[in-house]
């Protein structure tokens, strides 16, 4: 049996870079910024890339700094260096699900904040 499953909870690096393709297919890269249990640890950074319907909700909703959680797989990504010709790798989570958690702008004005399903964000269909 194999696994291969990636949870994080985290903050929006910078907006989604999206790309849409001919075929209809939909593509959304951006980081993710996912903070240690120790405030004096800088964070982990995360490449994200979501296809799809969900690619488009994160182009319309996630801004950097917004607050989202996500489920999806590690995957390398690999490519030959056009200058010096080594190969590079890069690794990437491959989202399977956005969960909107609500905006930095959101949680620093809420104290009451929660991310149990109650804001209006969650009510996005995906």
């Amino acid at each position: 049996m194999e696994i291969n499953t990636v949870s994080l909870v985290g903050r929006a690096g910078r907006e989604p870079d999206v790309r849409y393709f001919e075929s209809g297919s939909t593509v959304a890269n951006f980081t993710l910024a996912v903070n240690r249990m120790s405030r004096d640890e800088e964070p982990d950074w995360f490449n994200l890339e979501i296809w799809g319907k969900q690619a488009q909700i994160a182009a319309d909703y996630v801004r950097k700094g917004s607050l989202i959680g996500i489920t999806g797989s590690l995957k390398i990504d690999s490519w030959k260096d056009k200058n010096t010709g080594e190969n590079r790798y890069k690794p990437v989570i491959r989202v399977d699900k956005l969960n909107l958690l609500g905006s930095k702008k959101d949680s620093e004005t809420n104290n009451n904040y929660s991310t149990n399903g109650n804001n209006n964000m969650n009510n996005i269909p995906f």
